[in-house]
């Protein structure tokens, strides 16, 4: 069973002044991966993002880390950089596919600037806000996550067997 840890970054959100519709459409989607050790929306701040995410990666809290909102073009979308801040080695396919495959469905999904990548034995993934894309993410990603996890947690086994 994976740990997993959802993080809704809005200003708005933080407020109250706002529902977290994207991180309970998380929660309903990844209960088949694992359990959810933690969740939390924070505001668009990107020294609290970037210690937040290495925190839950540093203290073993969590085995994956699904963050949603601040990967646009306004300029408090900052949730990437928070990102890159703390990743030891990204992992741009899963980001690639979910934008490639989000085409599919809307042109505007190549505007999402989410990251993937892996601090410690932790993935991290950055999905869009609206609770759409995350949606359509999660449902192109999740049938790779356990694979993903149980590799990052130490499984040697030649991934063709």
């Amino acid at each position: 069973m994976f740990k997993i840890a959802i993080i809704t970054l809005s200003d708005s959100g933080f407020k109250g002044e706002r529902e977290d519709k994207s991180g309970e459409e998380i929660k309903k989607i990844i209960e088949s991966l694992g359990k959810m050790v933690f969740y939390e929306v924070l505001p668009d701040d990107l020294e609290l993002i970037s210690e937040r995410l290495a925190h839950l990666c540093d203290n073993d809290m969590a085995d994956l880390i699904i963050t949603t909102g601040g990967t646009g073009f306004t300029e408090r979308d900052i949730t990437p950089e928070a990102t890159k801040r703390i990743i030891e080695r990204e992992v741009p396919g899963i980001s690639e596919y979910i934008r490639l495959r989000g085409a599919e469905k809307s042109p505007n999904a190549i505007l999402s600037r989410g990251i993937s990548g892996i601090r410690k034995k932790c993935l991290i993934i950055n999905l869009p806000g609206s609770v759409k894309a995350v949606r359509e993410s999660l449902e192109f990603i999740v049938p790779v996550l356990p694979h993903a996890l149980e590799k990052l947690k130490g499984d040697t086994k030649p991934c063709g067997d």
